[in-house]
């Protein structure tokens, strides 16, 4: 991988991290449109760690509240805490706990069998049927301070199939958090606040392959990291903004045309 690949994998991270799109499906095809090799499972999640950054500095204080909250509920051995934001650190846990399990039990395939062409254009069709049916149905009548365990386990649950490179990790926590009738201001932001945990562990557990052979060399990947946390803060506060009064449809629709390119590309072997 040279510094042009770095940088332009860099930037599409930042974009579709938080959109509900699929980082991970992006980072798979375009390499494959622009016939370059498949950066790995290792490169994106790493890279992640850039958007993951943006998180932690854009959300800074919420976090903060919520983590220090926390551990003062485990000091104080709270069984049910009655602060908010104790609480949402609890739900946080508590959701993170299915994604770290399935990711170590299904390791290899995620690595290797999911990355195929064909189930991240399925993915990406079939899981905007889901999101097009989480916005038409839910009463948006719910925000943050309603949060309860059934929630934070159920989009915790919701994340776990994010491990599908396609699904999108946001667009299945949002769209988890529409069903449960949260507005969707509300879901992206727990979306967002759900993600540090799991994407950070990942990276992190990654890190060690960087530079090694066969995958991406270490001075791109950090170039790559770079870019995707200063395009990654621009796409929180663009999405956050847009969602108050638009719905998740258009994107939808993006990945509904994106995935049957795909299909048909690599189907006929265009690309691979």
């Amino acid at each position: 991988m040279d510094a042009l690949q770095a940088i332009v994998l860099g930037i599409v991270q930042g974009l579709t991290e938080f959109l509900p799109v699929s980082s991970t499906a992006h980072l798979r095809i375009v390499p494959a449109f622009l016939g370059w090799k498949d950066p790995g499972a290792a490169f994106t999640a790493v890279v992640q760690l850039g958007t993951m950054a943006a998180v932690l500095v854009y959300f800074r204080t919420e976090l903060w509240r919520i983590a220090s909250a926390w551990v003062r509920s485990v000091f104080a051995r709270e069984r049910a805490p009655k602060d908010l934001d104790a609480r949402l650190g609890w739900y946080i846990v508590l959701g993170t706990i299915p994604i770290a399990v399935l990711g170590l039990a299904f390791k290899n395939p995620i690595e290797h069998q999911f990355r195929t062409l064909e189930l991240v254009g399925a993915a990406l069709v079939l899981f905007s049927l889901v999101m097009l049916r989480a916005e038409a149905r839910s009463e948006q009548n719910r925000g943050l301070e309603d949060f309860t365990r059934r929630d934070g386990l159920l989009i915790g649950l919701a994340q776990a199939l994010a491990l599908v490179p396609g699904v999108s990790r946001s667009g299945a926590t949002i769209s988890a958090g529409l069903f449960l009738n949260f507005d969707r201001r509300t879901a992206a932001r727990y979306s967002f606040l759900l993600s540090v945990p799991a994407v950070v562990l990942s990276g992190l557990f990654e890190l060690r392959h960087v530079g090694d052979k066969g995958g991406a060399p270490a001075a791109a990947t950090a170039i790559a990291t770079v870019l995707a946390f200063v395009v990654g803060y621009a796409s929180i506060a663009f999405l956050l903004r847009y969602l108050v009064h638009h719905s998740i449809a258009v994107f939808a629709a993006y990945r509904v045309a994106v995935g049957l390119i795909v299909i048909v590309l690599a189907a006929s072997g265009v690309i691979s």
